[in-house]
């Protein structure tokens, strides 16, 4: 069988959100915005239909409608990425995949902990890969290292059988660790698979040794850092310790009302996002998380014109 082409580039992928109307339903008018947004601050690609869009909540017809419109917006200009890989039984994953995977993104997304249950082996989840890849042999893969309902970390062993069926192009790593990481950079090397850090803090030194870049939550926040970080970290070292330092303290806003926060923040962009979402509830989010949002929108606007050789108009804004 021809192995599928690898359009996973390096570099940042954000894990999109998703913007509901106040009537809860997909506001497609500021999704359009928000694709816009992403493309105009550097990013690489996208990573629809995730956790962060609230994949969860949505209907089947949904999860291929948020799906569809985002590799239609993008046209072309990056690659697109999508899970929504939620259901139990595995027959019905194939029909969400086949479903989803039918709008012509460029890699559907398995979630790690759909293919067995927290006490099953790695046997299990290689088994359940099987079936699914023999169902859909036209559909490139990525992984992702979901945290709900349960985090499944792959095995260095497990990742190196995915990457020798030459159909996983992307794993999001949310292991956190840069030894476990190597590790699993070692088990892929010379294949088409490439890992992309989610974790902030980690970073600068996954990027050191090999990571393809970064795919995590707060590219909903400052994409333009991240993109900076990976084009410039092996060029200027000073800048690049001062920006990793910056995205690894302000990545801890991921432990505040997420993705309602993120929500505030791209709706200070102007993108017209309401705060509506169906997985957390808006009257949570009160004036201190909103004040943390406003004073990070002011540090981003600094960093991003200092690190671009314009500190004389950074250090006017500090004043």
């Amino acid at each position: 069988m021809e192995q599928p082409a690898n359009l996973i580039v390096d570099g940042v992928w954000p894990t999109m959100v998703t913007p509901f109307t106040e009537s809860n339903e997909i506001d497609f008018k500021a999704l359009e915005k928000l694709v816009e947004w992403y493309i105009a601050k550097g990013v690489d690609g996208l990573f629809a239909v995730c956790q962060s869009s609230e994949m969860f909540k949505l209907s089947l017809e949904e999860r291929v409608q948020l799906a569809g419109f985002v590799k239609k917006q993008a046209a072309g200009r990056v690659p697109v990425i999508a899970s929504g890989h939620v259901s139990d039984s595995i027959q019905d994953q194939i029909e969400e995949i086949k479903a989803i995977s039918a709008v012509g993104i460029d890699a559907f997304v398995m979630v790690s902990n759909r293919l067995a249950a927290q006490d099953e082996s790695d046997d299990v989840w290689k088994r359940n890969a099987e079936i699914i890849l023999a169902a859909v042999p036209d559909v490139a893969f990525g992984i992702y290292e979901c945290p709900f309902p349960y985090k499944r970390l792959m095995s260095p062993e497990l990742l190196a059988w995915c990457a020798s069926t030459g159909r996983f192009l992307f794993l999001k790593d949310t292991c956190c660790d840069v030894e476990q990481i190597q590790a699993k950079l070692d088990a892929v090397k010379g294949s088409q698979l490439k890992i992309f850090n989610a974790n902030s803090a980690t970073l600068l030194e996954t990027l050191k040794i090999g990571a393809a870049g970064f795919s995590g939550i707060m590219a909903n926040f400052h994409p333009d850092l991240y993109a900076w970080l990976f084009n410039n970290w092996n060029k200027d070292s000073d800048k690049a310790a001062l920006v990793q330092s910056y995205l690894g303290v302000s990545s801890m806003i991921e432990h505040q009302l997420y993705p309602l926060n993120a929500k505030y923040y791209l709706q200070q962009q102007g993108l017209g996002f309401t705060l509506q979402c169906r997985a957390r509830n808006q009257e949570d989010f009160i004036t201190k998380e909103r004040l943390v949002m406003d004073q990070m929108k002011q540090l981003d606007q600094w960093l991003g014109l200092f690190v671009n050789g314009q500190a004389a108009v950074a250090n006017s804004i500090a004043k």
